[in-house]
């Protein structure tokens, strides 16, 4: 008997700018990655989007593969510079029409579309004109959601706002290792984190006015632990590591809380979670009302953990790996506990239930000379963390669906096409697919719950 309700929502998961390609036909404008691509040494190889996986031509052979898959979701992106190429004003016809076909070829097949508003493929024309940092982005991106929310929402009713603003926000405007590539000041790293939260909620007010059959949410990251022994005093050491000490040094952008407490509880942490607090811009008159507009569900992207104990106080202390501690190709550490407990606390804090939005590993892989692809670890990977989920489910945690990381190999950001997360290997020349071994795999553990 499955450790799975049956009402568990199966998915897979992708992103526009990292499968689409078609980056210059059907009317399409630049995005920040486009942007950043065009710079030398910025993406590993010197690649970029412009092909990615073509699935911008190859759109009902990708819904094929889901649909065969068995999975009853696919949460896909819409890239904002296809439907509005300026950012605003004109609409796109043929864009929207790429999606709307799309949308239907899911249907067919008895899929279930989720969409990502916003995963990363930032307008270069509205970077042009202040980007994130400008006041009025937020209301830029309530116009793109409801263009979107217009044209789709007669057919989709799931919907994400922002994908992992962790990174858009921390890695793109703090550490310039993606989109857009620049090294603020935290002051203005801040600036651009409220300001995007302010767009997350304008969105959710539109998404709310198309009828209560939507549901919406978001997809962050952030930071996860796990305790080292199921002790009480672990288990609050690590609810502290995940909500109460904001990340140290550099990697303070990838905080739960920062983000999080604002949208879901309507208000940023006070002066003891860190230093970043104090330079958080003062919120306007009705703004953290916008921010924290009811959601359905709790998204939350996945991959890895981090072992902590209590120390001194209870303060929580990091438990290095040890040596040979595996890791994934991304050089992340393989740590299973993280989809227990990950939603476990999430859960426990914020009330909602919780969907896993990304799970997954880029493995070593590749054609293999009998014409397959073999891809043992991935599937072992799969096999622990499903299994510490089921627990969780078990154990009362309000889990509802699981969407894998990713259908294809695609386009890893600054990685490249260096880094391989797909159940269906992709030739990045001529965009052929075929399935892998965990993609078999994972048909079967779907039809088996």
């Amino acid at each position: 008997m499955s450790a799975f309700p049956k009402n568990f929502v199966w998915g897979v998961a992708s992103a526009s700018y990292q499968v689409e390609g078609g980056a210059a036909e059907g009317g399409r404008r630049p995005s920040v990655w486009d942007m950043v691509c065009e710079r030398p040494g910025f993406v590993s190889d010197g690649q970029s989007g412009v092909f990615a996986c073509d699935s911008y031509h190859r759109s009902e052979e990708d819904a094929r593969l889901v649909g065969d898959l068995g999975a009853k979701a696919y949460r896909f992106s819409v890239s904002w510079s296809r439907v509005l190429p300026r950012g605003v004003g004109e609409v796109n016809k043929t864009g929207l029409d790429f999606y709307d076909r799309f949308v239907d070829a899911l249907l067919a097949r008895g899929v279930e579309p989720w969409v990502t508003l916003f995963h990363w493929d930032y307008p270069r024309d509205l970077y042009d004109r202040g980007g994130w940092m400008s006041s009025d982005s937020p209301m830029w991106f309530a116009e793109y959601a409801r263009v979107v929310l217009d044209r789709l929402g007669d057919r989709v009713k799931h919907w994400m706002t922002l994908n992992e603003p962790q990174c858009f926000v921390g890695l793109g405007h703090s550490e310039g290792e993606h989109a857009p590539g620049l090294k603020l000041p935290r002051r203005d790293v801040l600036l651009v984190l409220h300001r995007s939260l302010l767009a997350h909620g304008h969105a959710v007010g539109v998404i709310r006015d198309h009828g209560a059959d939507h549901k919406v949410g978001w997809a962050p990251v952030g930071v996860t632990g796990f305790p080292d022994t199921e002790s009480a005093a672990d288990i609050e050491a690590t609810r502290r590591f995940m909500f109460e000490r904001c990340p140290a040094g550099d990697g303070w952008y990838f905080s739960n809380a920062l983000y999080a407490d604002p949208v879901i509880l309507g208000r940023y942490p006070g002066a003891s979670y860190g230093p970043a607090v104090a330079e958080l811009p003062e919120p306007g008159p009705g703004e953290m009302e916008i921010i924290s507009r009811p959601l359905d569900f709790y998204g939350v992207n996945i991959y890895s953990g981090t072992r902590i104990r209590a120390g001194a106080d209870g303060e929580p202390e990091v438990v290095p790996p040890g040596p040979g501690h595996a890791r994934t190709m991304m050089d992340w550490l393989v740590t299973p506990e993280a989809l227990y407990w990950g939603p476990r606390l999430l859960a426990e804090r914020y009330g909602l239930p919780v969907y896993i939005t990304e799970n997954g590993c880029a493995t070593s892989d590749w054609v293999s000379l009998d014409g397959r692809v073999h891809d043992p670890s991935r599937i072992d990977y799969l096999d622990r963390h499903l299994g510490q989920l089921a627990r969780a489910v078990k154990d009362g945690v309000d889990v509802r669906g699981y969407f894998l990381w990713s259908i294809l190999d695609n386009f890893e950001w600054a990685y490249g096409y260096t880094k391989r997360f797909g159940l269906v290997h992709v030739d990045f020349k001529t965009g052929e697919r075929i399935p892998k071994d965990s993609y078999h795999w994972y048909r079967r553990r779907i039809l088996e719950s």
